[in-house]
């Protein structure tokens, strides 16, 4: 039977999704790149891009001017399906924004410890 959401992997995820977290506001193209699983099946749909492949993301990544907006994680759901599988739902919020993000992540655990396969990034519409 698969087991959701097992202690120990769900430690091993949220140390694994803290590393991105630090990673990304650091912007640490070396660690960020480790993270993403390095395969042409890798996705990630960003709020003004659609990724497809690692050398897309990295590439992405290596041009963006600056790195990733700062921002407060305002909420995190990790769920783990079996040893090998897991989710990460976040919501975030940019420094001097108003507007409330969303970021999703599939990770996989691989030879090499967990990677993110596919990964989705939006920002909500701001309601006055």
């Amino acid at each position: 039977m698969l087991k959701i959401d097992d202690p120990d992997i769900v430690r091993e995820v949220t140390e694994a999704s803290d590393c991105y977290e630090v990673a990304l506001m650091a912007n640490d193209l070396t660690q960020l790149d480790a993270l993403f699983r390095d395969a042409p099946e890798t996705i990630r749909y960003g709020v003004g891009e659609n990724l497809y492949g690692f050398e897309e993301i990295a590439e992405f990544r290596k041009t963006r001017t600056g790195g990733s907006p700062r921002r407060k994680v305002l909420r995190r759901v990790v769920t783990t399906y079996g040893h090998g599988m897991a989710t990460v739902n976040l919501e975030f919020r940019r420094e001097g924004s108003t507007r409330t993000g969303r970021q999703s992540q599939t990770w996989l655990r691989t030879d090499e410890g967990w990677r993110i396969a596919t990964a989705h990034v939006s920002l909500m519409e701001s309601f006055s």
